[in-house]
């Protein structure tokens, strides 16, 4: 099902700020950010604060901060400007104010009564008697008196808005064609008893002034979309909007045990990601393909790649199941494909406090761009480099129980002091050299090459595995290099 817009494409992405962004947030961001920049079209971010109990202002910076680093630039809203500012809901809410005044003057919305206690005792009786459960439609048709009545005894209203009735059809960018019944979408609150705008009103109303083509969102705001269509009618009628966008419903991201990947879930976070040393390109690849695909046989290409060949209507309506490995895996592909000098540059942050284990002073610049070339093929997140680089920089190499005992076998105390003798002779000028000495120690000893190696790196290196051995011996330097082996055999010795 191609989409092919037949007008100047606006989108707009319009998260609340509240906690730390979550993967399927930043995914939902992805495609409407791809479709815009496929469609030549712009890009509307657009704040959704309204609820000053979980908003925060530095969830607001930290997801500004995020779509920044990730590279999802938007060409109206917070410190961009725009021709329909503001764009955070809680500075626009004398708009949503008027509106509702204008809705009810028009008779699209009236003020609902209903105690909760009443609401929930009528939508048990529904469901007992095997009827929809949604709002009855109580407070539909009230009369004077009986407003007057309400009034007296205290009582507070919400607006809600009047549903048609009939059935309302639309074609879902990605879902195709759906259709909803009346008895299925009761009427609905638009503004709270309090005054304060609900989502069903600001959403819409802002869609409609700010000129919204196309509303890219969660599969979980689906059953919305109805009433979303129904006051898209109404706000046309009042000279509001001008047309209903067309809508696209995203799949859900899914986690462990075929649930909707949560806030609570570890993964979710991205943060997490941020931290661990994905780039920015690695995981939007991955999250691209959280309902979308590339092609058939390529799933490793750039946010740019990306923008030639997205069309929404590619999209799978089925939920994407969340692969940690799977994203390691792409974010790998990514690491490989930097320049050399690129590479080096992003692992700046983990070779510095705080990340490092080491002391500024013993960090040597010529020896990372060194090692640099070795390690980039090797890394998973750039935050796997400490732990690959650290024998380098620290006085004396790290080496936890396992490692010294999965490596240091019986022979080893000899097989390190013929591998010494070769090393102290060998030409250090190149890895080969090296790789040479170690291979005439092991066979000394009846060994390969593999079993020779082992109780070296362990004594130079702390590690059982980790970059190439004989580079890294190189790049270590012969005197430091022939200083452990001899700390090793005195271990060995103790």
């Amino acid at each position: 099902m191609a989409s092919a817009p037949s007008t100047d494409v606006r989108v707009r992405f319009c998260p609340s700020p509240t906690g730390n962004p979550h993967v399927g947030l930043v995914r939902t961001a992805l495609f409407n950010w791809a479709f815009a920049r496929h469609h030549q079209g712009t890009l509307v971010l657009r704040i959704e604060d309204t609820d000053a109990a979980r908003d925060s202002e530095e969830s607001y910076r930290q997801l500004l901060d995020s779509l920044r680093w990730l590279g999802l630039d938007w060409d109206e809203g917070p410190e961009v400007g725009g021709p329909h500012a503001p764009y955070r809901q809680s500075q626009r809410m004398d708009v949503y104010a008027d509106v509702a005044r204008r809705l009810k003057e028009a008779g699209h919305a009236y003020d609902c009564y209903c105690s909760a206690e009443e609401l929930e005792d009528r939508r048990a009786a529904a469901r007992a008697a095997g009827r929809p459960s949604g709002y009855d439609g109580h407070c539909r048709h009230l009369t004077a008196e009986q407003t007057a009545a309400y009034l007296a005894e205290g009582r507070s209203a919400i607006v809600r808005f009047r549903m048609p009735d009939h059935a309302i059809t639309f074609t879902d960018l990605v879902r195709g064609e759906l259709t909803f019944t009346p008895e299925n979408v009761p009427d609905y609150g638009i503004v709270r008893a309090n005054g304060a705008p609900l989502y069903t009103l600001v959403n819409p109303v802002d869609d409609a002034l700010m000129g919204i083509t196309h509303v890219l969102r969660g599969e979980d705001l689906l059953s919305s979309t109805p009433r979303q269509i129904a006051l898209y009618e109404a706000l046309i009628g009042l000279g509001v909007a001008k047309q209903i966008p067309e809508f696209g419903h995203l799949p859900y991201v899914m986690g462990e045990g075929n649930k909707k990947l949560s806030k609570r879930d570890p993964e979710s976070s991205l943060n997490l990601y941020r931290e661990r040393g994905f780039l920015p390109e690695g995981l939007l690849n991955y999250l691209s393909l959280l309902g979308w695909s590339y092609s058939a046989d390529q799933d490793v290409f750039s946010p740019a790649e990306m923008v030639a060949k997205f069309d929404i209507g590619d999209v799978n309506a089925n939920p994407a199941r969340f692969d940690l490995k799977k994203a390691e895996a792409i974010n790998a592909d990514h690491i490989r494909l930097l320049t050399p000098e690129a590479f080096a540059e992003a692992c700046t942050p983990w070779l510095r406090a705080p990340h490092a284990p080491w002391a500024p002073e013993d960090f040597d610049e010529a020896a990372w761009q060194a090692i640099a070339p070795y390690a980039q093929t090797r890394l998973t997140v750039l935050s796997d480099i400490t732990a690959n680089v650290d024998f380098l920089f620290l006085p004396e190499p790290v080496a936890d129980e396992a490692s010294w005992a999965k490596a240091m076998k019986e022979g080893s105390d000899a097989l390190l002091r013929t591998a010494r003798e070769k090393l102290a002779a060998a030409d250090w000028s190149s890895p080969e050299a090296l790789k040479e000495a170690v291979l005439a120690a092991g066979e000394a000893h009846g060994l390969k090459l593999g079993k020779a190696q082992a109780p070296v790196r362990v004594a130079v290196t702390g590690r059982t595995v980790g970059l190439p051995l004989f580079e890294s011996l190189q790049v270590l330097g012969r005197d430091r290099a022939l200083a452990r082996v001899d700390a090793a055999l005195a271990r060995l010795a103790g």
